[in-house]
């Protein structure tokens, strides 16, 4: 069914370098079914002031502690042609270990404990998914697992988690088939967006938002993620763009080098926006060869947003792109001074690094992706506080029902029954550099001089595009959306 996707990032924002384990009371939630995701007051938060020093912090050399640790897999390929997700996966949540260890580390199983990152590559290859998720696991005994790339691996990670009693934390994978009656682990959290809420988010938004395109054409990676992708938002066309008429649809395999034959029919098809689910590095690739045949239509996306692919491609060839985030939340993109703090200290930081690819242009702003992917392992190591153990059933029995801010004010919710986030979603115009002041509200105003980049952002309610339920898993049996 639903596989995954693994992508990048969407440099639409700033605001990590928050910090963790800082957490509120815990909240009453309503009786009846929320309207509203943001209704959910959450049981934990950030607390600016409490973040640490980042002044030392380099991806490239990274302060790695032993001994009697808190161990996160990171299981991703770190070799191979996904490598590049890999490297961006690592500095993420290292970016919170680093922040957590200088802050004492977190106090754990009755010690304060600080965060060992260690990297676990599955090369791309199920085979060695399996023997270095095994070796995790028996060797390394880590606490947690961290992932990934692929939807396949995914599954892989969530299987070896339920084998030895380890937490899984799914923070990029969107396939909803994780999470069903068959692969249901109590040990994994899909704590980010799932496929259906993805797909049927951006039908939303040109159904119900946009109002003016009709004509799409589909075109995907041909894997179980994108045709399941596929499926998904000619349902949400169904539902929320009864008008909409779907004039193509195509699947191409993962890493293709030449694109033309698909572009070729897309442009005869009188198709006005192109539906994409592509992750890296076939986005960036599928969006310079379109341009480069003079092929100027819009991509609806989640993974065409790579700083360094955008500028090279320039500022028309990335005009009105669409893109559909789990970190966005609303325009402008600074709300408060806190959150100006910690887009500062990550820019500051990240002008000091001299190593690729983190000194690249990718990594000017820090990204939306990356963004929900730093706030996701926060969201973890504050129910590993609060749990006050690595016992995993402690950390399942904190995690379930939770709710997370995050530094934008978006609110997270993780549904107790099947363990999938709840979220409100965003969707984004990329416009001009003299356009960007509308989200980039500092200085200098803009994100990109050289490539379109967010402009007004669009909240999609969390309650319309709630994740897909199976109720076919026990645990779900008889409940609504909200779980409830």
């Amino acid at each position: 069914m639903k596989r995954s996707s693994v992508g990048f990032l969407s440099v639409f924002l700033a605001f990590v370098v928050g910090s963790v384990v800082l957490f509120n009371s815990p909240a009453v939630f309503a009786a009846k079914p929320e309207k509203n995701v943001k209704a959910i007051k959450p049981v934990a938060s950030f607390d600016v002031k409490k973040m640490a020093d980042m002044s030392d912090f380099d991806p490239s050399n990274p302060i790695t502690p032993s001994g009697d640790t808190i161990k996160i897999a990171v299981v991703a390929a770190f070799s191979g042609p996904s490598a590049y997700n890999g490297q961006i996966y690592y500095a993420m949540v290292q970016w919170v270990a680093h922040d957590i260890n200088k802050r004492g580390g977190i106090l754990v199983d009755g010690k304060k404990k600080l965060i060992e990152v260690i990297k676990a590559d599955h090369q791309s290859k199920v085979d060695q998914c399996k023997k270095v998720t095994e070796r995790m696991a028996l060797q390394e005994k880590v606490h947690f697992f961290w992932g990934t790339d692929g939807s396949h691996f995914m599954k892989i990670i969530n299987d070896t988690a339920r084998k030895y009693k380890i937490i899984a934390i799914n923070a990029t994978c969107m396939s909803d088939d994780l999470q069903n009656a068959t692969n249901f682990s109590p040990y994994a959290f899909h704590a980010t967006f799932s496929t259906e809420m993805v797909a049927r988010g951006m039908a939303y938004y040109y159904g119900q938002i946009r109002k003016k395109e009709k004509k799409f054409y589909i075109l995907n990676q041909d894997y179980a993620f994108g045709r399941q992708f596929a499926e998904d938002f000619k349902k949400g066309l169904q539902e929320y763009h009864p008008q909409a008429q779907l004039v193509g649809e195509d699947f191409h395999k993962l890493f293709l080098t030449d694109y033309a034959p698909y572009l070729t029919k897309i442009q005869a098809s009188g198709a006005e926006v192109i539906f994409t689910g592509d992750w890296l590095p076939d986005a960036g690739n599928l969006l310079k060869q379109a341009r480069q045949m003079g092929i100027m239509l819009p991509f609806a996306n989640v993974y065409v947003d790579e700083p360094n692919y955008l500028n090279e491609t320039g500022v028309e060839g990335t005009k009105g792109l669409t893109n559909i985030s789990a970190y966005y939340d609303s325009t402008p993109f600074f709300k408060t001074k806190e959150h100006i703090q910690m887009y500062t200290t990550w820019k500051q930081q990240q002008a000091k690094w001299k190593e690729l690819p983190y000194s690249s242009i990718a990594f000017q702003h820090f990204t939306a992706n990356a963004a929900a992917w730093v706030m996701t392992t926060y969201w973890a190591m504050s129910v590993l506080e609060r749990a006050g153990s690595t016992d995993p059933d402690k950390i399942i029995k904190v995690w379930e029902n939770d709710s997370f801010e995050y530094i934008n004010g978006k609110v997270v919710k993780m549904r107790s029954c099947d363990h999938k986030a709840i979220m409100d979603l965003g969707v984004t115009e990329y416009v001009p550099p003299e356009q960007q002041k509308v989200s980039m509200n500092i200085e200098p105003f803009y994100w990109f001089k050289n490539a379109s980049y967010t402009g007004p952002v669009y909240k999609v309610p969390a309650e319309k595009v709630l994740p897909w339920m199976d109720q076919n898993l026990d645990r779900c049996k008889g409940k609504n959306g909200w779980g409830e």
